[in-house]
């Protein structure tokens, strides 16, 4: 658990790279999709369907873990959901109702918890297996 809490704090370029991957990903999963589907009750969904989101979500795993096994836990997953925020205020400014700030503010805040939550996981896993200086080595028996 202190691998967690003090890491050293110096400039990596793990959050400018995966804000840049998140905002792409959003492009290649959300971006092209605008169109609301009617229904023939008249009932309005989307733009979205639930396999764009899971893909979105399962895309921004990677890099996120990738950052949290090399060290970088904290700045891919501030970076990552810096990004997706960027991306949603970008693709949902057009909206008269101005609703869409809120629905920013969701996107980051949900994105910042999840990706925290899965670099913390990530770094107990990645400390434990990490060899400790003055522990005994295992050595099998023959």
């Amino acid at each position: 658990m202190n691998g967690i809490l003090r890491r050293p704090r110096a400039f990596s370029p793990a959050g400018v790279v995966t804000a840049l991957l998140a905002m792409a990903s959003w492009a290649a999963w959300l971006g092209w999709d605008q169109r609301r589907d009617v229904h023939p009750d008249g009932s309005e969904t989307g733009p979205y369907e639930t396999w764009q989101v899971v893909g979105l979500a399962l895309t921004l795993l990677v890099p996120v873990v990738r950052a949290a096994v090399r060290g970088h836990g904290r700045d891919g997953a501030l970076g990552t959901s810096a990004g997706l925020a960027l991306a949603a205020f970008l693709d949902w400014s057009d909206d008269a109702s101005g609703l869409y700030l809120v629905g920013t503010v969701m996107v980051a805040g949900g994105c910042l918890s999840a990706t925290l939550l899965a670099q913390a996981l990530v770094t107990v896993w990645s400390d434990r297996r990490a060899p400790r200086r003055g522990a005994p080595r295992h050595r099998p028996t023959s």
